[in-house]
């Protein structure tokens, strides 16, 4: 999609509408959020906005370019009120125009070329880069498992590496056994695919901070020996959605430049059965030397997670900030809904900072606050530490607390964890997000990094 800042004949024009006119009002159009009305034979799509907030503005950009998916359109034309719009809308536009159309026979016509009529070229460069990254993420979740494999997510990281001048570093079976990685190795054993543990570097020049960020890289959950009902795997793909996420962070970050030094960690593995499967009942000794009693193999993302937070502070000294992203508990989903993500932290400053980015990006945050009492759940009698609780209550921050367990006491005021399993992979289409992967984490991460002075 090409940008184009001055006066050009188009094939349509988008109007973004506040409130309707007695004329549109006629036909049902009353201007609300996500309400469209084509004019095919004027050449004009008017589209409800509410307010011109940026997050509707995202939103109204993101439902007119659905409502023009296989029409044949090859150029709009937007007028702005003002140049603070530019950013919202050229990322609506971006985002609303995603489709993930690999594996059809008929791929999906898009628009070419948009005219924005009073735009900030600079804020418009800025949205390419984080829309880009954010589809980019979104294309590596969609691919299915059988094409995207622990290995797939190593090769990409290294071409990305390549393209953005990062450093990467590939772990593979034997380097991770020597570096006591015991409980990501267990949860990929049964798998024909090995796993992999990556680690991409962005460091610019006088870096400001260092922000260290690890992914849950799930390429395929069956449940392990625990395994899945069969209509829970169908989406299993998703899984590894914290991991994509982390890529297309870093990638947005060193695209844009930003004067903070970022490190991704990613541990990517599938999680199937067989003879050799990690069972419930074993105990597993975990990179930190803490021993793990299993209960459940489906709980498998916390143990992958514990293994690289631990590795990502051995390996990266005198952390300013450390998130993870995982797709890690339905619990989330059912206390905050599909379309937010759960925040569990220590710091009300990481809090702050979190929901200022949130604000900014418009991917929904819930903070829930970690509670002494659940902690108690997670105590096992012949092993250091149970990875599940006692009770099935308050799922989200009971796994937030095994997680605890792995972060290294100067690091406890500087680490949150981002649960993303409702909003990472939801089967319908809403706000500017498409059917599928929405890439959530990108947009809020790149915000706080922005935000770190």
């Amino acid at each position: 999609m090409e940008f184009i800042f001055k006066e050009k004949k188009t094939d349509l024009e988008i109007i973004f509408c506040a409130k309707s006119d007695e004329n549109l009002k006629k036909y049902g159009f009353e201007a609300k959020l996500e309400q469209t009305f084509l004019l095919t034979e004027k050449g004009l799509l008017y589209v409800g906005v509410e307010d011109r907030t940026d997050e509707n503005l995202k939103i109204a950009a993101a439902s007119a370019m659905r409502v023009l998916r296989g029409k044949e359109v090859e150029s709009i034309k937007i007028k702005l009120q003002d140049e603070k719009e530019s950013l919202p809308v050229a990322m609506g536009l971006m985002l609303g125009g995603y489709s993930f159309d690999k594996y059809k026979s008929k791929k999906s016509s898009s628009i070419k070329e948009v005219v924005l009529l009073g735009a900030d070229a600079k804020a418009v460069s800025e949205a390419k880069i984080v829309a880009n990254s954010v589809n980019y993420t979104r294309d590596i979740i969609n691919t299915p498992p059988n094409d995207a494999t622990p290995k797939t997510l190593a090769s990409l990281s290294a071409e990305l590496a390549k393209s953005n001048g990062l450093n990467c570093t590939i772990l593979d079976e034997k380097a991770m056994q020597e570096e006591g990685m015991h409980m990501l190795l267990a949860v990929g054993r049964a798998s024909v695919h090995k796993p992999k543990t990556i680690h991409l570097s962005y460091s610019p020049k006088d870096a400001k901070k260092k922000v260290v960020i690890v992914g849950k890289g799930l390429t395929y959950d069956s449940g392990g020996l625990s395994l899945k009902p069969s209509d829970f795997m169908n989406t299993m793909k998703s899984d590894k959605s914290g991991a994509c996420a982390a890529m297309g962070i870093i990638k947005a970050v060193s695209e844009l430049k930003l004067p903070v030094e970022v490190h991704v960690f990613i541990g990517a593995v599938e999680n199937m059965i067989g003879g050799n499967a990690y069972k419930p009942d074993d105990i597993l000794k975990s990179k930190n030397g803490k021993t793990v009693e299993i209960k459940n193999t489906d709980a498998e993302g916390r143990l992958v997670l514990a293994d690289c937070l631990t590795y990502a502070q051995q390996e990266v000294k005198e952390i300013d900030y450390l998130l993870d992203f995982a797709t890690l508990t339905g619990a989330c989903v059912v206390g905050v809904g599909e379309y937010t993500s759960g925040l569990m932290t220590h710091s009300k400053k990481m809090v702050k900072k979190l929901f200022k980015a949130s604000k900014k990006s418009g991917e929904n945050i819930a903070y829930l606050p970690f509670n002494r009492y659940l902690k108690k759940l997670i105590k096992s009698e012949i092993a250091d530490v149970c990875h599940i609780a006692s009770s099935r209550y308050g799922g989200a921050i009971t796994a937030a607390w095994f997680l605890d367990e792995f972060i290294e006491e100067e690091n406890k005021q500087k680490w949150a964890h981002i649960d993303i399993a409702g909003p990472a992979y939801v089967e319908k289409e809403w706000g500017y997000n498409p059917y599928g992967a929405s890439g959530a984490g990108v947009q809020l991460a790149v915000e706080f990094i922005k935000g770190i002075k």
